[in-house]
Order: structure tokens, then C-alpha cells, then sequence
């Protein structure tokens, strides 16, 4: 019976009144007195409580001296209320969201190689649609076993693959500049995007095994690095589809063309 007062308490009632309509379901019609002595709420209470019952016309008098009391059917009092919190949430759906301040996503510091992969695997494993990511050689095995089953529920997987990324399932693009883009940037990068809902950077340093990552929702964020994956397989796509006269303008892997934007520099996602 507790457990039925706490539920009664939690769709309106309070404690007297869910013991009231209680008594007076297992006995009924019944008088002020009997509802008292059956529910264990004092006298003087009960009669507040029924009026207060009556007035909510979840019990009703049958007239006639001493006054005696009938419940309404428990299927009438749950549709009731069905009916009434269904109708308050319909309403405050339409319009809570006008009083709403508008929130940014924020971006969260991640450190460490096991909390860093932990996380990126349970991304993972939420992924339904896509994953878009940029990964090293030698940080595959880390993800290797989610990756592997998110491909076998259906998600379309893209990898832009440096030092020679070899899984058998996914779409892989091999990048041919890893060595020089490690060395020139001071490290390897982990680029992760998941369902276009959120995304991950991380670096190593060379010679350091202390990753850092920065996560977000943030749907502006989630965009941008998307993108920048997107915009890396495009260009290799086109480079190895193209390759003799891109290198006829530009030499090999494009050095003259990055020269000319980059000058000396090799930024993440160039080729």
C-alpha cells in the first residue's frame, strides 16, 4: 500500500488524501468516521481531506444522515489525470522553448591516452550514420574493435589513413605526407566525427605519450571539423585520381602549391 500512496502522491494527491481515497475504495459508501478509522488519519482531518476530494470531484456524497462517501472508479481518476498531465505537457513543450536562452555547447579539456580512446570508443560505439575521422597508424589497434562492429551495424565509416592505416572494412584514403607532417608539427593528430553531433581533436607530441583532446557538441564546432575530414578525402581523391598533371603544375605532392600557401609551414589536414 506505501507504494501505491507514493505513486497517488505523485500524479497530485497528498498523503492524506491518497490514504482517503484508498480506505474508501475498499469500503465504501462510508461515513466521515469509518473513512477516518480505515485510513488512520485523525478525524478532523479526514473531513478536511474529503472536502477537499469532493471539491476535486474524486469522491462524491450520497446524501441522506450521517453524509456517506463514494470514490470515483480508479480508471476515471488515472484517465483523469492522463489527461490532465499530457494537456500541461503538450503546452509547456510549445512553450518553455520561448523562454529558453539560447545555449552555446561548450568544449571539453580531455587528457590522457586510456580516458582519451575511452572516450573516442564510446563514440564509437553511439555512432548510427557516419564516422569521419583522421587516424595514425600507430594509434589503429586502439580503436580497431568498435570501429569493426560500428561497420557491421551499417555506419558508413571514412578514415583518412597516415603511416599506412590497414583495416579491412570502412572506406581508408592513405595520406603519402606523414613523416613530414609529424615532423613538422611536433606530432600525430587524432580527428574524430561522429553522426554530425559531436566531434574530437587530439595531439601527441612526438616522443610523448601525453594526449590531449578537446570534445564537443558544439553543432558550429561539430561542422568545422567534420569538414575539414570531408575536405582532406576530397583532395585526396582528386590528388590520386589526377596525379601526373597535378604534379606537372604543382611537382610532387604538390610542394609548389603548398609553398606557395604555407610557405615552409605544413598545416593539419595539407597534403
Amino acid at each position: 500500500m506505501d507504494a501505491i500512496i507514493e505513486r497517488l502522491k505523485q500524479i497530485g494527491l497528498n498523503t492524506y488524501e491518497a490514504k482517503v481515497y484508498l480506505a474508501l475504495l475498499q469500503t465504501h459508501p462510508a461515513t466521515g468516521y469509518e473513512i477516518s478509522k480505515n485510513s488512520n488519519v485523525p478525524q478532523a482531518r479526514a473531513y478536511d481531506t474529503l472536502k477537499a476530494l469532493e471539491s476535486q470531484k474524486i469522491v462524491v456524497t450520497t446524501g441522506g444522515k450521517p453524509v456517506t462517501y463514494m470514490p470515483v472508479p480508479p480508471e476515471e481518476l488515472l484517465s483523469r489525470f492522463e489527461k490532465q498531465y499530457q494537456g500541461s505537457i503538450d503546452y509547456l513543450r510549445k512553450s518553455l522553448p520561448n523562454y529558453a536562452v539560447e545555449s552555446i555547447e561548450p568544449v571539453h579539456n580531455l587528457r590522457g591516452e586510456q580516458a582519451i580512446y575511452q572516450h573516442a570508443c564510446q563514440m564509437i560505439e553511439s555512432a548510427k550514420e557516419t564516422i569521419f575521422m583522421e587516424l595514425w597508424q600507430e594509434d589503429q589497434h586502439l580503436l580497431e574493435k568498435p570501429l569493426r562492429e560500428a561497420a557491421k551495424r551499417g555506419v558508413s565509416i571514412h578514415i583518412v589513413g597516415y603511416n599506412g592505416v590497414n583495416y579491412d572494412f570502412g572506406r581508408i584514403y592513405p595520406h603519402g605526407q606523414a613523416d613530414s607532417i609529424e615532423t613538422s608539427t611536433g606530432g600525430r593528430w587524432l580527428i574524430l566525427a561522429v553522426d554530425a553531433e559531436e566531434s574530437m581533436v587530439g595531439s601527441t607530441p612526438l616522443g610523448s605519450t601525453e594526449l590531449h583532446a578537446l570534445w564537443t557538441r558544439n553543432p558550429v564546432l561539430v561542422l568545422v571539423i567534420k569538414e575539414l575530414v570531408v575536405h582532406d578525402i576530397f583532395l585526396l581523391d582528386v590528388e590520386q585520381t589526377l596525379r601526373e598533371p597535378m604534379e606537372k603544375a604543382y611537382g610532387p605532392h604538390l610542394l609548389k602549391l603548398r609553398n606557395k600557401i604555407l610557405g615552409n609551414e605544413i598545416l593539419i589536414g595539407a597534403h
